[in-house]
């Protein structure tokens, strides 16, 4: 399979041999294991891989002494760990090797923030560099295909989404819905309390279609069926498990914003589109407003995080239904971002928002100047 540059790479292989652990989140199927492997290849120094998910081999890395893991690891330099969340102690082991075995780099991959980030948080403290990987952003086809053979992609993108081996698959329906699947019965329900997988899938159903759409979770308990305390946990877990993310409203100075609402999107439209079983084209959709949406706030998500912003993402709602889609805050500005798929779509900003927030930078994204927002290309 052809391998696309990530954003992260250069990054990544600076931390080498730095006496910390190299910590890399994300989905499955975003391409950790084969950026890792490039850098390796690259590195040129003799390398070993536990692959966690494995039963066995996770017994191998549990509760062994330095001695027991030096003689494990021999006289490879790189050790890498996939899916380091499924050792028990893997903090602790990790900690053993950045104190004791200094001659190595370990590298240890995670698909589970929840899970890994518990595990390693309070044993690592000060001795790991963290990275984040997501679906290939805009940035990393563009690089790799070139900015108009991207741009002319745009319909794909917004149907199929972005993960590498749907990128360069001829059957990106039939991969996703084994994606999807994966994703529903391989992690999701490898948390203990999820019993039920008909229960998760209606619930990222109904996420599905509110997507763009303030979430309530007494009304997502009334369609699925799931009490509220389940939902707000049954949606943390996917958010852990890099399917979904919330921004929450933004809210400073009236007193009709509203306070607690949320809105929930997923890190890839091909995920979503294969929750839903829709991959009609545009031009037989009703829910292109919402595709578009979705789209531009994960991949301006994606462009921020990658580039260690502090920029903090929120929506802006007040209880008589006057909105703007997207609100960025930072040390530097506000600035207020109406997503519109129709460039000759009416551009309006609440007076309730612009009287109150004079200051703020208002914009509207549509498919006329897209990519200057969430990517680091001029167009």
């Amino acid at each position: 399979m052809e391998f696309i540059q990530r954003f992260q790479e250069a990054g990544i292989e600076d931390k080498f041999f730095k006496r910390k652990v190299i910590v890399i989140y994300g989905a499955r199927q975003t391409g950790k294991t084969s950026l890792v492997q490039k850098i390796v290849d690259r590195v040129n120094e003799p390398a070993i891989w536990f692959n966690a998910d494995e039963f066995d081999v996770a017994a191998m890395l549990t509760n062994k002494t330095s001695v027991q893991l030096k003689a494990l690891f021999g006289n490879h330099k790189i050790v890498v760990i996939d899916e380091a969340q499924r050792i028990k102690n893997i903090g602790i082991s990790l900690k053993l090797i950045v104190d004791q075995l200094k001659e190595y780099q370990v590298i240890a991959t995670g698909s589970s923030s929840f899970d890994l980030a518990n595990k390693i948080n309070e044993p690592l403290t000060g001795r790991k560099w963290l990275f984040q990987l997501f679906p290939l952003t805009f940035d990393e086809l563009a690089n790799h295909y070139s900015l108009q053979t991207e741009m002319r992609m745009l319909e794909q993108r917004l149907i199929y989404g972005a993960y590498p081996e749907i990128v360069v698959s001829e059957n990106k329906e039939e991969v996703l819905k084994l994606l999807a699947s994966d994703y529903l019965y391989k992690d999701i329900l490898s948390f203990d309390s999820i019993k039920k997988s008909d229960r998760i899938y209606s619930l990222l159903k109904a996420l599905a279609l509110q997507t763009g759409s303030p979430v309530s979770y007494s009304e997502l308990s009334n369609l699925t069926g799931i009490d509220i305390k389940t939902v707000q946990k049954y949606i943390d877990i996917l958010e852990q498990a890099f399917i979904v993310f919330r921004l929450t409203a933004y809210r400073k100075n009236i007193r009709t914003e509203l306070k607690k609402s949320r809105k929930i999107y997923f890190w890839d439209n091909g995920l979503r589109n294969a929750v839903l079983g829709n991959f009609d084209p545009l031009d037989r959709r009703t829910d292109i407003g919402q595709l578009w949406e979705n789209y531009i706030v994960s991949e301006r998500h994606k462009f921020l995080v990658y580039r260690n912003s502090n920029t903090k993402l929120y929506f802006w709602r007040t209880t008589q239904n006057q909105e703007i889609d997207l609100i960025e805050e930072s040390s530097q500005k506000l600035l207020a971002t109406e997503i519109k798929w129709n460039p000759r779509a009416k551009k309006h900003f609440s007076k309730s928002f612009t009287g109150n927030y004079p200051d703020a930078e208002l914009q509207v994204v549509s498919k006329d100047n897209y990519v200057n927002y969430i990517s680091g290309f001029e167009f």
